[in-house]
């Protein structure tokens, strides 16, 4: 087991380092930098005030030297400085991330307790008239984008009441947060949720043809204690797995629906600094959501052993 732990931590130090290159090497093969942006904008280029410019913010070194003076920073915890609001670009992304991981998880906590249930539901009722609609709003869930579900709720909010979800990024109370973060959580979740109805469904479905299922009720076993000590425990391994993959994917993946309900995250801020080439906060920016996905997925695979233990890694 230590072996094996050594073993992944390595690959996720292999497989950051990976990505730190990809994504520092694409931004300067993408035509143009933030100079160039902001010389077109001002209609006027003179080549010794670009060249200036450049070499003041790095841009002139180099690819490999920018790259090590970006790692080197990075280890050191100093991130650099935002091209665009010149202050640290730590200082810019730190207050973005509570934002977008109240928003990521509670939309994961609507999913997984939705979910679940229903897909235990349309398995235990498999062929019925309720297993049937579930499994339309199951597909419903996976065919809407969440981006025309918030707008749905937001016209529906204007129609309702006058007037649509305003953002408080400093709510008073658990219960003005909640209210905040519910609405964009619920249009977010509408898809995680169809999924993992449709995984623990599937799993479900299958364990319940097995043969020690068949002798539990044999023995007398309630269908309650069949259907979620038995069935559901043994069926949710498939299900933690498309889980953790949504919660690392919620984390980098709510550009959409921060921008339709005006949620300064970090997702947004990404497509805002992408499109100013501010180098910095993009690159912290997916170097920060790239850990999140590798440590997802380790503890995804720690999980595994602790639920079942037949499952063991070995040396």
């Amino acid at each position: 087991m230590f072996a094996y732990i050594v073993r992944r931590l390595f690959l996720m130090l292999v497989t950051l380092f990976g990505i730190s290159v990809i994504i520092f090497v694409l931004l300067r093969v993408v035509p143009g930098n933030i100079v160039d942006i902001l010389f077109d904008a001002a209609g006027f280029v003179d080549p010794a005030d670009k060249a200036n410019l450049e070499r003041e913010l790095g841009l002139s070194q180099p690819i490999v030297i920018q790259y090590l003076h970006w790692i080197g920073g990075l280890l050191r915890g100093d991130l650099g400085y935002s091209y665009v609001s010149e202050k640290p670009a730590l200082e810019e992304i730190l207050p973005r991330i509570p934002i977008t991981a109240r928003l990521a998880g509670l939309a994961l906590l609507f999913s997984a307790s939705i979910g679940i249930p229903l897909g235990v539901i349309s398995a235990v009722h498999q062929g019925s008239k309720l297993d049937y609609a579930l499994r339309v709003v199951s597909l419903s869930g996976l065919s809407l984008p969440s981006f025309w579900l918030g707008l749905l709720v937001l016209m529906a909010s204007v129609s309702l009441f006058g007037t649509m979800p305003i953002f408080n990024p400093n709510p008073k109370t658990w219960t003005e947060a909640l209210a905040i973060y519910a609405v964009p959580a619920m249009a977010v979740a509408f898809r995680s949720a169809a999924l993992t109805m449709r995984i623990t469904r599937s799993s479900m479905l299958e364990i319940l043809r097995q043969d020690y299922i068949r002798t539990a009720r044999a023995k007398g076993a309630s269908e309650a204690s069949v259907n979620y000590h038995h069935a559901l425990k043994n069926a949710v391994l498939p299900v933690i797995t498309v889980i953790g993959i949504e919660a690392a994917f919620l984390i980098g993946g709510l550009i959409v629906t921060e921008t339709v309900f005006n949620i300064p995250g970090i997702a947004r801020f990404l497509v805002e600094a992408l499109r100013w080439r501010d180098y910095p906060i993009v690159q912290n920016l997916v170097m920060f959501i790239a850990v999140v996905v590798v440590v997802v997925n380790f503890i995804v695979d720690m999980l595994y052993a602790a639920i079942d233990p037949r499952i063991r890694f070995g040396d």
